[in-house]
Order: structure tokens, then C-alpha cells, then sequence
């Protein structure tokens, strides 16, 4: 089972915002995990381009990580994307 994400108050964070931050997740390599990060990204930032997302396969072609590069308007987005991100069951580790 996958553990919430732990809540740190905005005075805690040391990102300043608004700020373009990279996120990292992994998962399995099929066009599905793909499309989904795509959505999440989509949903939390309206300014997000999927044509920006990196993409890196693992040695064996089984996995893939992805960093998207989110525009963080503050730490209550930045926790909603983490939580959906950790939510979703094809996502292996968001970072």
C-alpha cells in the first residue's frame, strides 16, 4: 500500500513560487503510463507541454521514467500532483 504524501507547510518548503519544477515518476513501459502522466500533469498545470516531458528507459525496456516540468503556483498544487501521482496504480515512485 502507498504511503500519503507527507504535508509540509508553505513557511517549511524551501521552494520559492511561482516556480517551474521537475517531477519524476516511474513506471512500467506501456503507452498507457505515458498518456496517464500526461492527464495528471494536464489537470494540475493548464501551461503544461507533454512535448517537454523526458523520457528515460530502464536497461531490460520494462520501465520508464518520465520528468515533467510543472509551473508550481504554490505548495497546495504541488501536493495535489504528488498525491495523484502516488495515487495512480501504475506509478511505481513520483519524486
Amino acid at each position: 500500500m502507498k504511503q500519503p504524501v507527507p504535508q509540509i507547510s508553505e513557511e517549511e518548503s524551501l521552494i520559492e513560487f511561482p516556480c517551474d519544477f521537475p517531477l519524476k515518476v516511474m513506471g512500467p513501459a506501456i503507452p498507457e503510463f505515458h498518456q496517464r502522466m500526461v492527464e495528471i500533469a494536464g489537470k494540475h498545470d493548464s501551461c503544461f507541454d507533454a512535448d517537454e516531458i523526458k523520457i528515460r528507459n530502464s536497461k531490460t525496456g520494462k520501465y520508464t521514467s518520465l520528468t515533467l516540468n510543472i509551473h508550481a503556483e504554490n505548495k497546495p498544487q504541488l501536493d495535489a500532483i504528488y498525491q495523484e501521482l502516488t495515487n495512480c496504480e501504475l506509478v511505481l515512485w513520483a519524486l
